[in-house]
This record gives structure tokens, C-alpha cells and sequence, in this order.
């Protein structure tokens, strides 16, 4: 059966968002999920691996990441950049709304739950940094669980009364992190010492490469901005703009400020410190300058959790648009044109694996699945022309079609090497370990993990409620 996603038109107007966004709250959605969810905190994991070479390693992968970026720029420009479907949509109109598109919506919503926790409990650490540089004696451990679930039910609470709130506390912080940025990087390049950055490649090219999969984490969730597209104004020709320009600022932001950590903290310093550019700011900061860079680092997870929990709704509402969730998921609040349920449940899955202390469980998976659908969604631009014409008749992104394609394979051969680079570890650990072991140990792979959550996948879909639309049978 022919559906209306793949003759390229969404299946339903999903009228009752509001498009009360931006180009500056369009920017402040990119570089906020990026910036918090990098920077401030996988340098160290990173560092462990491969040494100061994290520098060139964010280097490395931005071409990747903006070549990744074509395909969601083309897809943009067309009557899909007008809702808030992303890959999901944009994978259904190439290959058909099944089981492919379901999978690749259903490990996102798996991966943002898992990101949304991990990024409150992350907040919540910087806050008890923050507070004991002002003089407090907060327990780090006591304090952590309360102070994530605050955090979640805040920002449940900023896009439960409206998406315009979203943007405007999501510009707001994304400014007291961008002059938080300054003060850290400015005055830390006069305070570099050449010598930390010794050895550059600590553990070769084993390290390097081992290290990328935790940096990509960096730059993963830069699609998350296509899911405002139901709620951005003139969005087909804001968006496609937007992606480009944030992610090369943010490449900027990343190798500067790391180049600044790396070179003013010794390595024991640096490895397994959960705040690293707040250790950094205070090597050559006084108290006032190091406190607002720390603050900033409170900003930057901050605007990645705003970020991170504006997905998985939006999500829902599209798959249960077309059928593959139940109706009560996509309900829209007619109030505040805010998609409530699907919020909620973001917020009570989220705040489980807080308190099960599993956050890994759904995170594990994260870099590895974006990978995965960010592989699939290129593949999808090259094979755009041929699957859907009349889609690829209404692009008006101008990207011409070598470049388009030269940008696809760039990204897939990218990913490809990405995924090898995560699952022959995690290969040689299921090799030498037998799964009771890995399981007491809390060191399920995301190989694992991956297959385990699919598998959750199919079954919700094998219970899908009813007939899905858009769906080739």
C-alpha cells in the first residue's frame, strides 16, 4: 500500500502545536544539546582513552557530523520539515513507516530517556560543585538522586506550560553559558602549558579510536533540532540554515575549550573528574571568574536536559499519529499546545533509572543507536531520487545532488567505522566474560543492550494497537 509519507507528504497536519519558535531559540536548541551534553562532561572519559589527542579527536569527527547534517538539511526543505517526525519520518518516506522506521523512532525514544537521566544526574553534580565553591557542605552522594529529580520535574514543568517558555529559558541559559565560555577559554589560552598535552596520543591508535565513540557523544542528539520542526516558524527554511552554522560554532566551542582543560590540569587530574572544565577554571581563575564558569557548566547540562526532553514526546506523537503507539501518547493539551502525556511519561522513565541507579541500562545504547539511525538516515538520502521522486521533486535546500550524495557516503562510511569501533570491543568482552559476570559487574555491552531493547521494540510493535498508517505491509 502506497501512504501519504511516501508519496513525501505527512500522513496528518498535527495542527495542534503552536509555532511559537524562532531562529534564536532554533540556535539555542542546537548548540544547548550539544555544548551540555559534550563538553562539560565526556572530556575526561575521552581523555582516558586516548590523552590529549580528545583535541584532535573532536577535529576528527565534525566533518562527519556536518556531512550527517546534509541529509537532515535536504529532508528539511521539504513539506516533512514541517513536522516534528525527523528521521523517523524522513526513513518512512525512503523505505516505508514498518518495522525499519519503528525500530530506528523506538531506540531514540530508549537512547533520550537514558540521556535525560544521565543529564540530571549530571546537573546535579555541577550544582553541588557550584555550591560548595559558595561555601556549602552538601553530601555529593546524599544530595545527587533529590537534586536530578528536581531538575527533571522543573523542566517537565518549563514545556508542560508551553513550547514558547521552552525557548526562552532555552536562550536564556544558552547566555550565561556563552559568557561563561569566554571567561573559561580567553584567559585559559594564556595559561596553557605545552607539556600536559605529553604524550598527545597516550595509548595510540587503539586509544584514539577507542575514544571517539565517547566524543561522538559530544555532537550526537545535533538532530534532535529537526523535531521542532512542527513548532518553528517558516521551519523548512530556518532549520536547514540552522544546522549548519551551529554545528561549526559548536566545533569551535569544543576544541577551544578542551585545548584550554587539557592544557592546565595534569592528567591525574583530568581522568574520571566528573567536572573538569570547573577543576580548569579554577587553576587560573579567581573565585568570582572560576564560580561563573561553573555556573556556566550548570547552564550547559541545564540546557542539554531542556533539549533532551523536548525529544521524546514529539516522538510519541508521531508514532502514535501513525498508529504504533497508542492515541493517549500523542495527546496534545489544547491549552497550552503542549504534548502532556508524552512529556510525562519522559519524566517518569527518566526519574526510574534515576532512582534504580540504571541509567546505564538505556544510555549504554545512546551513541551506538544514533550511530545506527544516522547510517540509515544518510542511506536514505542517497537512495531519496529512486524511492520517493515526488519527495525528492519538493527539496529546496540548495545542495546540489554530487554534493548531496558525496556527503551521504561521507556519513556512512563515518558511522560504519564508528559502529566497528564500539562493537569489536564490545565483542572481545562478551568473548572473555560470560554474562552472569558482565551482568554483577554492571558491564553489559551496548551490543547487548542494543539487541535486548530491539527485541523490546518488536514486541511493542508486534502489540501495536491498531492499523498503522504510512506503513508498507
Amino acid at each position: 500500500m502506497t501512504s501519504q509519507i511516501e508519496e513525501g507528504a505527512p500522513a496528518r497536519p498535527l495542527a495542534r502545536l503552536r509555532r511559537e519558535l524562532g531562529v534564536l531559540e532554533s540556535y539555542a536548541a542546537l548548540i544547548g544539546i550539544l555544548v551540555g551534553a559534550g563538553i562539560f562532561r565526556v572530556t575526561s572519559t575521552a581523555y582516558a582513552s586516548t590523552g590529549a589527542s580528545v583535541i584532535l579527536g573532536y577535529l576528527v569527527l565534525a566533518p562527519a557530523v556536518l556531512a550527517t547534517s546534509v541529509a537532515y538539511i535536504v529532508f528539511l526543505s521539504t513539506p516533512l520539515g514541517r513536522e516534528p517526525g525527523a528521521e523517523y519520518a524522513h526513513i518512512a518516506a525512503v523505505f516505508g513507516g514498518g518495522r525499519v522506521a519503528f525500530l530506528g523512532a523506538w531506540l531514540k525514544l530508549v537512547s533520550y530517556t537514558g540521556a535525560c537521566a544521565f543529564l540530571a544526574v549530571a546537573l546535579a553534580d555541577y550544582l553541588v560543585e557550584l555550591e560548595h565553591m559558595l561555601g556549602g557542605t552538601l553530601d555529593p552522594a546524599a544530595a545527587r538522586a533529590p537534586l536530578a529529580l528536581a531538575s527533571l520535574v522543573l523542566f517537565w514543568a518549563v514545556h508542560a506550560i508551553g513550547v514558547r517558555w521552552f525557548g526562552r529559558v532555552q536562550v536564556a541559559m544558552c547566555a550565561v553559558l556563552g559568557v561563561s565560555i569566554v571567561v573559561l577559554v580567553v584567559p585559559g589560552l594564556f595559561a596553557i602549558e605545552s607539556d600536559f598535552y605529553r604524550p598527545f596520543f597516550a595509548h595510540g591508535r587503539e586509544g584514539f579510536f577507542a575514544a571517539l565513540p565517547p566524543l561522538f557523544f559530544a555532537y550526537a542528539g545535533f538532530e534532535s533540532l529537526a523535531h521542532t520542526a512542527g513548532e518553528v516558524q517558516d521551519s523548512t527554511k530556518t532549520l536547514p540554515r540552522v544546522f549548519v552554522r551551529g554545528i561549526a560554532l559548536t566545533t569551535l566551542v569544543f576544541v577551544s575549550m578542551s585545548a584550554v582543560a587539557l592544557g592546565v590540569l595534569p592528567a591525574e587530574r583530568i581522568a574520571a573528574n566528573p567536572t573538569p572544565m570547573a577543576e580548569a577554571a579554577a587553576v587560573y581563575l579567581p573565585f568570582g571568574p572560576a564560580a561563573l564558569v561553573t555556573l556556566g557548566a550548570v547552564m550547559a547540562v541545564a540546557t542539554s536536559l531542556n533539549a533532551s526532553v523536548y525529544v521524546p514526546s514529539r516522538l510519541m506523537l508521531v508514532l502514535a499519529r501513525d498508529g504504533h503507539l497508542p492515541n493517549w501518547l500523542g495527546r496534545v493539551e489544547l491549552r497550552t499546545g503542549t504534548p502532556i502525556v508524552g512529556l510525562s511519561v519522559t519524566l517518569a522513565g527518566a526519574a526510574a533509572l534515576v532512582l534504580a541507579g540504571q541509567i546505564g541500562l538505556a544510555l549504554t545504547i545512546a551513541v551506538l543507536a544514533l550511530v545506527l539511525l544516522y547510517a540509515l538516515h544518510s542511506l536514505g538520502l542517497l537512495l531519496l531520487p529512486r524511492a520517493n521522486p515526488a519527495l525528492f521533486a519538493e527539496v529546496t535546500a540548495r545542495v546540489p545532488l554530487a554534493w548531496q550524495r558525496c556527503a551521504a557516503l561521507v556519513s556512512l562510511v563515518s558511522m560504519l567505522v564508528l559502529v566497528a569501533s564500539q562493537l569489536v570491543p564490545d565483542a572481545r568482552h562478551v568473548l572473555s566474560t560470560s554474562l552472569p559476570e558482565r551482568w554483577r559487574a554492571d558491564s553489559l555491552t551496548s551490543l547487548e543492550l542494543l539487541l535486548a531493547w530491539t527485541a523490546v521494540g518488536l514486541l511493542v510493535h508486534a502489540l501495536r494497537p491498531g492499523s498503522s498508517r504510512g506503513e508498507s505491509s
